[in-house]
């Protein structure tokens, strides 16, 4: 990512910070709606869920500029949500489900520009925690 990308995710999530319980209900309700097949894997109390999906990714975004500190953190994550039942393929809808709400939550301030580097750091973060998660189903696709 450049610098103004993380600049533009940084001072967009700041704007969502204040709001993050209501944008938590906003994404898990965009999520069950084009993924119902994901709801399963939702089995606690989803208000705590979303306070802990808020706080994670306020920590990434606070931890883009030394991404070698979050990421041995997220490849942990992605490992424990193997035993939850996620797989490879589930990152894709929870990305467009978080670019959507973010669309929303932001409206006219989430510029295309902004769009971009959500979609960038997304996929990035996305990308170390497949791999972390499914190094066999990596390996075999290589």
């Amino acid at each position: 990512m450049t610098p103004d990308q993380i600049q533009l995710v940084q001072s967009s999530f700041s704007r969502v910070a204040p709001i993050a319980e209501d944008a938590a209900a906003i994404f898990y309700g965009r999520l069950f709606e084009t993924s119902p097949e994901l709801k399963p894997l939702f089995k606690g109390d989803l208000f705590k869920q979303g306070r802990k999906l808020m706080t994670t990714l306020g920590v990434v975004v606070n931890g883009l500029k030394n991404l070698d500190a979050i990421l041995p953190v997220a490849r942990e994550l992605a490992v424990r949500h193997v035993d939850y039942g996620v797989r490879a393929e589930d990152y894709r809808p929870v990305g467009e489900a978080l670019i959507w709400t973010l669309e929303k939550g932001l409206g006219d301030a989430f510029t295309e520009e902004t769009k971009q580097a959500w979609i960038t750091a997304y996929g990035a973060l996305s990308t170390v925690m497949i791999e972390a998660a499914y190094p066999d189903a990596v390996s075999a696709a290589d």
